[in-house]
């Protein structure tokens, strides 16, 4: 009898188990190998296709419509969010991260070095711009339908953020890559720029 008891004891055990790893799993709490770039990663080696909208490629520094990588775009920080329009929190931090892009718009020194970005993981362009028009997203946002760039910046999860300093030669390494909320903009975007060693003087 005791033996049976002990036996039924143990199932149940593993049974708990299985259940709390796989909540754990589904909220993204562990997920093994998808923190974000290598140790050794120091750039993030993909192109964007130049935006068709005016605005953005004015707002980028783009002199065309071709596709461009991160080196070509005029600015001496830029700030990359990887986002999923599925993703309950991209969706809940979407106004956090609209503040600070007006904060560095607000800002003439700053709109002038630090421009901002997102990428749409497994999105394609209907539910990028989807995301965009249902948060009143005013800066460029990019598909990734195919997870193409996704897997060459290590599956991170959603959000995820990369701060990335251009050097003068279109050269570009990656100072800042964490995953989570923004919660504070003016806090999240002070702890980038310090992190940049961005000089935010004219």
């Amino acid at each position: 009898m005791m033996d049976l008891i002990k036996h039924f004891l143990l199932i149940k055990t593993a049974f708990k188990c299985q259940l709390i790893i796989f909540f754990l799993l589904s909220w993204g709490l562990i997920f093994p190998g998808q923190g974000g770039c290598r140790a050794m990663d120091k750039t993030l080696d993909f192109t964007l296709p130049s935006p068709t909208n005016e605005t953005h490629r004015i707002y980028l520094g783009l002199l065309n419509d071709n596709r461009f990588s991160l080196g070509q775009i005029k600015a001496e920080i830029v700030i990359i969010e990887i986002f999923s329009m599925y993703c309950p929190i991209c969706q809940r931090e979407a106004d956090n991260v609209n503040t600070m892009f007006n904060l560095i718009q607000n800002s003439p020194v700053l709109k002038q070095k630090v421009k901002l970005l997102g990428i749409g993981s497994g999105n394609s362009t209907f539910e990028v711009d989807f995301f965009k028009n249902r948060y009143s997203i005013e800066f460029p946002l990019f598909s990734d339908p195919d997870f193409s760039i996704h897997k060459k910046i290590g599956e991170v999860r959603t959000p995820h953020f990369f701060g990335v300093k251009i050097e003068a030669n279109g050269e570009h390494t990656i100072f800042y890559s964490q995953s989570g909320e923004v919660s504070d903009p003016e806090k999240f975007l002070k702890t980038l720029l310090t992190d940049s060693g961005l000089k935010q003087q004219p």
